[in-house]
C-alpha cells in the first residue's frame, strides 16, 4: 500500500522489471460518470527472464471489465485482479504478445485529481508521479518507455476539442452527436508523461519556420473567451 506521503525507493533496491511495454494503444469512450478505457498493450519479456515469470501490473481503484491475450479471453483462474493490481499468473510462452485490458473510470467523481478527472467541464489527466495507474493497469514506473497511440471518442457538444500527446492523425464523425480524434506520439515515453485534454476550449494559433524551411503550426488552448485577452 502507498501512503499519502509516498513510498521511498532506494537506488540499491532497483531492478528492471521482467517485462517491457514497447507499444500502447488507448481508446477512451469519454463520459463523466463512466468512461470506458480500452488499452491494447504490446508486452515483451526481457531476455533471460523465465517464461513462468508472472506479469504484475499496477492499478489504483480500477474496475476491470474485460481482459484478453492475443484476442482470447483470459480465464479467471489464470489471473489475480484487484482494483489496485492485475497479475497474469501464466503469461504466453511467446516472448511478445498483446494484452487487451478494458477498464471503467468515473472522471466526474475523481476528487483526487490524479489519473483522468473533470475540471470545469473539461476532461484532464494528471499522471505524474503515479496517476496513470488510475486509468488502466500498467507497468507504471519511469523506466518503462512506450510509444502511444490514443483514440478519444466524445459527445461533440460536450468536448469539441480532443487533444493528446504527439501529432494528430485523424478525426471524424461517429453519428448520434459523437466524434473522435486519433493522436500518435512516435517518441517512447514513461507513463507519467501521458496527457489527455478534452472539452470546449479556445485556441491561440501561430506558426514558425524552421531552419530547414519547414512550417510548424503552434496552438495554445485556453478557456473560451480568454484567447483574445
Amino acid at each position: 500500500m502507498r501512503t499519502d506521503t509516498g513510498q521511498v525507493f532506494k537506488l540499491e533496491d532497483y531492478r528492471p522489471n521482467d517485462y517491457l511495454i514497447p507499444q500502447t494503444d488507448l481508446t477512451f469512450r469519454l463520459s463523466p460518470d463512466a468512461t470506458r478505457v480500452t488499452a491494447v498493450l504490446t508486452i515483451e519479456r526481457r531476455d533471460g527472464v523465465s517464461v513462468s515469470a508472472p506479469l504484475v501490473l499496477d492499478g489504483d481503484g480500477l474496475t476491470l471489465k474485460r481482459i484478453e491475450i492475443d484476442g482470447k479471453k483470459v480465464k479467471p483462474a489464470d489471473l489475480l485482479a484487484t482494483p489496485d493490481q492485475l497479475t497474469i499468473l501464466e503469461p504466453p510462452v511467446a516472448r511478445r504478445f498483446q494484452l487487451l485490458i478494458e477498464t471503467e473510470v468515473a472522471p466526474a467523481g475523481n476528487e483526487a485529481l490524479m489519473g483522468l478527472y473533470r475540471s470545469s467541464h473539461v476532461y484532464c489527466t494528471q499522471c505524474e508521479a503515479e496517476g496513470f495507474r488510475r486509468i488502466t493497469y500498467f507497468l507504471d514506473r519511469p523506466d518503462i518507455l512506450s510509444v502511444y497511440t490514443v483514440r478519444m471518442e466524445a459527445m461533440r457538444d460536450e468536448a469539441p476539442l480532443l487533444l493528446s500527446n504527439g501529432n494528430p492523425l485523424e478525426k471524424g464523425d461517429l453519428g448520434d452527436g459523437w466524434h473522435y480524434a486519433v493522436w500518435h506520439d512516435p517518441f517512447p515515453k514513461p507513463s507519467y508523461l501521458f496527457a489527455l485534454v478534452a472539452g470546449n476550449l479556445g485556441r491561440l494559433a501561430d506558426s514558425f519556420v524552421t531552419l530547414s524551411g519547414r512550417t510548424v503550426e503552434l496552438g495554445i488552448y485556453v478557456e473560451p473567451g480568454k484567447e483574445l485577452s
